[in-house]
Parts: C-alpha cells; structure tokens; sequence
C-alpha cells in the first residue's frame, strides 16, 4: 500500500478568544509526497455522497447512513487514488480537516499494531464530516469507527464550530486522545504526536479511547508518574528534530518569541497549547504556514545557502497542494457565518480566496481542475507560479509579495460586502447570492493570478541559460 502522495501537513489552531475577531479558525496545509499532485474545490450534495464506501488504497469499506447533509471538499483532481477530501464545512457549520499525520513510537506500535485494511487520511472527511453536528460529536464518531475498525496511519484530525476546536490524535491502530482547544490558545502541529498531559476527570476538554488508561499500565508504556500523552505515545527521533519540531519552533517563535528564546530548533519539549503576545489574524496563520525559516540562518533563499543543504524542513514548499483556513465567525447569522479560506500549491507564492460554504456549487476555475496542466484553473496557475518563483525568488518576490497583498485586502474587503448585500436574506436566495458572490470573487483572483504569472514569466525569460543579445557582438 503506497501512501506517500499525501504525507505531511502543518497545522495551526486558533481558539476564538486568541483570534482577532472572536472566530473559531482552524488551518491545514496539505503536503503531497510528491511536488505535483492536483486539488480542486467542490460542494458534495447529500445525493451524490456514497451509501457503501470503498477505499482505494486499502481495503476498508463501510456502509454510511443515510442522511448525510451537504459539505464543502478539497479532494484530489482525479480519483484514482481516492478522494482525500482533506478539508471542508458542513450545512451545521461544522469544520472537519484531515489530516496532520504524526509519529509513535515502536514499543505503542508493538503493543497496538497498525490496521493495513484500516481507514486513513483518504477516507476521514468523506465518512465523518457529513454526519456530524458539532466539533465533539466528531471526535465520538471517529473515535468510535477507529476503536472498530482500526487505522493504517498516525494521524491529527481536527473538528471546529463556532464554540469549540478539538483536536484528535491517534496512537497505535485503534486507540486515541483528543484535547478541546483553550478558548484563549492557539496551537501548532508538525507531524508529530502533540497533546500533553491528559485529565481523565475532566470530560469537558479531554476525550479518549475507553480502555486507553488500562492499555498502558497492562503494556508498561508509562515511563512516568503522570500520563503525558505525547511522552508515552510520541517518538523523538533525529528525523523529528530536522524534520517536525523545527516547524512548531518557527511559529511560536513568531507568535510569542519569549517562550522560545532559549530553545532550539531541534527541542523536543515545545509547548503545545501555547499563547500569543497578541491576537492572531487571518494574515498571520498565512505567514507561518508559508514561511521558509525567513530571518534565520536557516532560510534556503537566503543569498549564499544552498537549498540542498538546510537542516531543516520549510513549511512554506513545494510539496504544498492546499491550504484551507476555516473561520467560523460569532458575530453574523449562522447562514453566511463559515468562511473556508483557500489557496493551491505552495504557499510562499499564492494567497488566499476567502469563499462563503454555504452554497450549491463552486467556482468552475476551482471545481474543474483537471490533470493536465491548464492555466485557465485555480490549482495550475499557480503550482506553474510557484516553480518560476522557486528559481527566480529575489527576481520576482516584489510582484508576487504585491500581488498578495493586493488580494488578501481584495478578500477581506469582498468578505464584508457580502456581508451586508446579502443581510435579511434566507434559504435558496440566500444561497444564490453567496454562491455568485464566491463566482465574482473567484474570477477577480484567478485573472490577477494569470496577469501574475505573464509578469513573472517576461520578467525571467530574458536571462535564461542559452540567451543571446546581438548587441554584444
């Protein structure tokens, strides 16, 4: 079974008293294993949701109920490896995005093996995210379909509404913890095993396998006297030091750098739930989540560095395929409240598209990603950015930064207009405005994207390898 197309993310979390307007947020990239793996934008009707589910990549299979309810996707272009729905909002405004995958240690894989006919990050959004109600109420259904059926994988899977963030992980094939986010905290996961320490007593925040206690004591997991989850089910390995924990050092380097100051990229103790000198925006996830160790001497780009020999993984890459930042806001009607933030490939180049989710379909230069390349469509235009940019980075920065700013003022700016054009409108009227609201949005960015793109082409093909200027002879 070959999972290595879709194999590591970072993600952030935001608790609605730490973001800057009182929004649960909640934001993922998807991290292909490979450079090149397409994603588009979809609605997925209760019609068309399958009733007897089969993987692709594994033998698992389930028969779903039968009242699914509409949601947003970010699933592969093509199927032929699944879906990988990865990230989306449900018709109750309940989040889902799946998933972080993380590490555990052999002595948790010895005692608990993994499932190969399990579910995984192909199926999780697909068979969880159009069932559920609220944030809590998805962490009980997976829980539930892990301790019967058991996992291929070590993953993060995150929930969100408008109260509540949970965030779970995975130990083993069947068991599990998840921790309810501080309405005042943020966090960041690197691909690797992140919750601390566990409260049994207290049911409001903490959630968990039902025989996970008893495993541990009958297997000697505990090396300790309190029950820290990450300590007991993590790893810390050399690969985790260059690979995971340099991530998670850069972020809240930058969100509260006195915690860090004394640390080292490589630490192995950072913090999960963690607190920021300041409210965190919308911009500020994007700049971690694109970031390439900027203002250290770890940074590839930097004059001088060879990229090939950095010690430590960027988050801001080429293996980027998506990112959606989902923002579910408390001070608007419930049915123009869930905002699913996007954008395509990697993400020091592109920006992000804020599109309203309650709606019936999405934009076609989103939805309609082919996979052949084509720069007519949202995910093409800019994965070819993004590789003009990687060769021609202090060539081309200045536009690309220009242009990012220029949109994510144009989103914010959108967001609040459909706000008010649409206030005192309900059901499908409602529905109609904000889907052709996200079609003018979407055709604004994407022509941007493309008069972006001729920029950076023109201003990179006159020095190309093979140029000749007759002026010199």
């Amino acid at each position: 079974m070959d999972h290595t197309t879709h194999s590591t993310c970072t993600t952030i979390l935001v608790g609605k008293n730490a973001s800057y307007d009182g929004s649960t947020i909640i934001a993922r990239n998807e991290d292909a294993g490979v450079a090149v793996n397409p994603k588009k934008f979809v609605v997925v009707q209760p019609e068309d949701q399958p009733r007897n589910y089969q993987s692709k990549l594994s033998k698992f299979s389930i028969k779903l109920p039968d009242n699914p309810v509409r949601y947003t996707s970010v699933p592969d272009a093509t199927p032929e490896k699944g879906i990988w729905g990865e990230a989306g909002v449900n018709a109750h405004n309940v989040a889902m995005s799946a998933t972080e995958t993380i590490t555990t240690n052999p002595r948790i894989l010895g005692a608990d093996p993994l499932v190969k006919n399990g579910l995984g990050e192909e199926d999780l959004l697909t068979i969880t995210l159009p069932y559920i109600k609220s944030a809590k109420a998805g962490v009980e259904r997976v829980g539930s379909l892990l301790e019967k059926y058991g996992t291929y994988e070590s993953d993060g899977i995150i929930f969100s509404d408008v109260n509540d963030i949970w965030y779970m992980e995975t130990a083993g094939g069947h068991h599990w913890v998840a921790q309810r986010i501080p309405d005042d905290s943020y966090v960041i996961a690197p691909n690797q095993t992140g919750i601390q320490e566990i409260d049994f007593d207290d049911p409001d925040h903490f959630m968990y396998a039902s025989d996970l206690k008893n495993f541990v004591e009958q297997h000697h997991l505990n090396l300790s006297d309190n029950f820290n989850f990450r300590k007991i089910f993590g790893s810390d390995t050399q690969l985790d030091h260059h690979y995971n924990t340099p991530r998670a050092w850069y972020g809240q380097r930058y969100f509260n750098p006195e915690t860090v100051k004394d640390k080292s990229p490589m630490s192995h103790d950072l913090s999960f739930i963690c607190h920021a000198n300041r409210k965190i925006t919308i911009e500020n996830i994007k700049f971690v989540l694109s970031s390439h160790y900027q203002d250290t001497p770890y940074d590839p780009f930097t004059p001088g560095n060879d990229s090939q020999k950095m010690p430590f993984r960027p988050i801001g890459f080429n293996r980027n395929q998506e990112l959606s930042v989902i923002q579910l806001r408390p001070y608007v009607p419930s049915d123009y409240s869930a905002i699913q933030w996007l954008a395509f490939a990697a993400n020091p180049s592109n920006t992000l598209v804020p599109f309203f989710t309650n709606v019936q379909d999405t934009p076609d230069c989103y939805r309609d990603t082919t996979k052949i390349v084509d720069s007519q469509n949202a995910y093409w235009v800019n994965r070819l950015i993004s590789l003009i940019a990687a060769d021609h980075y202090h060539a081309v920065m200045d536009d690309i930064e220009a242009y990012q700013d220029q949109l994510m003022g144009y989103g914010h700016k959108r967001i609040t207009h459909i706000d008010n054009k649409v206030e005192g409108l309900s059901g499908s009227k409602l529905t109609a405005s904000l889907q052709a609201a996200n079609e003018k949005t979407a055709d604004h960015v994407v022509k941007a994207t493309r008069k972006l793109l001729t920029t950076m082409l023109t201003k990179t093909s006159n020095g190309v390898a093979g140029s000749f200027d007759r002026k010199h002879y």
